[in-house]
């Protein structure tokens, strides 16, 4: 693998202001759009189990006005300066995002200081977003996929790191105003904050703004990131009356930041990156033995995981788990030169789609800050990808064998898991 010192440099320019917060920026001036992706460590990891959903509710009633506009002037004004915009949770995060026309950028910015410097989190709105918040959690109860993909990251990363970033009802129906106000008064400051700003601006006059905006804002302790705790290999089965059964698994894996991670990335990509992938060629089209099957990458701050999930009818559930765990496990055997072209091609394409989007690049940017205390330029991940032989793949799958699986299933009668599995 190449040396960090013969990677391409990355265009991102960066600033960390005196309270902690830092500021990306990567100027796309061939661009119309700007876009920024805001991202506070104020995630699902720092709720207890009591109070499940406040992270989510924090950062719904952040949004319900803020400085001089109320809820009803905010969603205005962002309409009116034209702003694509999005907000949730994570592990790790609350965040806050909005794709814009370029010159709709500096009063975006302004208007996002004030919602998670001031927002005026009414009391009586409340219990709206509570029933906001209760209707999300029982679509996705009410949707198999999400509920066994949801369970399986508690299993895999375990009760803290695993959490559902739904909540749980008990948890979203015992908050109260006191407990969102405690919640942003400990955990909305500035102090490993990330703001990543890509598209058609000026870093000098945005950087000044940035400065004005957020310079001031205090910072104050924060609790450690909780630890990892490596979960036992288990499987679970939930019993639900239905023609179809839904498989969900997991094992660990390395994350983002691994020297490794691009190895394993791309036997990933192998098994579930389009159409002619391992998974989908060899499971649903030449067995039909699914409707729907994939696999995935995740990756927390210092550990990870491969996710996979199909989607069967109850006669054909356990050979659809038994294939496609074979295949899985296959990639040790080899990768065929034309599988990684492939691959390569797709990543190119993907490469160069994000050049043209404002939103995706702010977003990919924040997330290498995170991960790697770096920005990975569009030219460096294509070269990394484009290094990757067939050989280092399987070594990387045959050096770290797949093994601990963490198996779900949701359907009228359990599976049969192989012994060695889990």
């Amino acid at each position: 693998m190449s040396s960090t010192a013969d990677l391409p440099a990355s265009p991102t320019l960066s600033h960390v202001l005196d309270n902690g917060l830092t500021v990306l920026g990567e100027p796309m001036p061939w661009l119309r759009t700007a876009a920024f992706s805001l991202c506070l460590p104020a995630g699902v990891q720092l709720e207890t189990d009591q109070h499940a959903g406040l992270s989510g509710l924090v950062c719904e009633m952040v949004q319900r006005g803020a400085g001089h506009r109320n809820s009803r002037d905010l969603v205005a004004d962002q309409d009116n300066l034209g702003m694509d915009r999005s907000a949730g949770v994570s592990t790790a995060h609350a965040s806050f995002g909005a794709a814009m026309p370029a010159e709709s950028l500096a009063e975006g910015l302004a208007m996002y200081a004030d919602i998670v410097r001031r927002p005026h989190l009414p009391a009586d709105q409340l219990e709206d977003a509570q029933a906001v918040a209760l209707q999300e959690l029982r679509a996705v109860e009410d949707e198999p996929t999400q509920r066994v993909i949801t369970r399986l990251k508690t299993l895999h990363y375990g009760p803290t790191l695993g959490r559902s970033v739904y909540g749980s009802q008990a948890g979203i129906e015992s908050i109260t105003s006191s407990h969102i106000r405690d919640f942003y008064t400990q955990h909305y400051q500035p102090s490993g904050v990330i703001l990543a700003i890509a598209g058609n601006f000026s870093w000098r006059e945005t950087l000044e703004q940035v400065n004005e905006l957020w310079g001031n804002w205090q910072a104050k302790p924060q609790p450690p990131a909780p630890s990892f705790i490596s979960q036992p290999a288990v499987y679970e089965h939930i019993d639900h009356a239905s023609q179809q059964t839904h498989i969900a698994f997991a094992c660990p894996a390395v994350p983002y930041e691994h020297p490794d991670y691009f190895a394993f990335r791309a036997g990933v990509g192998i098994l579930s990156d389009g159409m002619s992938s391992r998974l989908f060629d060899r499971v649903r089209e030449q067995r039909g033995l699914c409707y729907s099957v994939s696999a995935s990458c995740h990756s927390l701050l210092g550990t990870g995981g491969l996710f996979g999930y199909a989607g069967t009818t109850v006669e054909r559930a356990q050979e659809t788990l038994d294939v496609t765990l074979a295949e899985v496990q296959a990639i040790v055997q080899g990768v065929d030169a034309d599988e990684l072209r492939r691959l390569k091609v797709r990543v190119q394409s993907n490469l160069i789609m994000e050049q043209e989007s404002s939103a995706s690049r702010a977003s990919s940017m924040v997330s290498d800050w995170y991960h790697l205390g770096r920005v990975m330029s569009a030219a460096e991940l294509e070269q990394r990808i484009e290094a990757i032989t067939s050989d280092q793949i399987v070594r990387y799958w045959t050096e770290q064998p797949l093994r601990d699986f963490r198996i779900v299933t949701l359907g009228p009668a359990p599976l049969q898991v192989p012994a060695e599995t889990v």
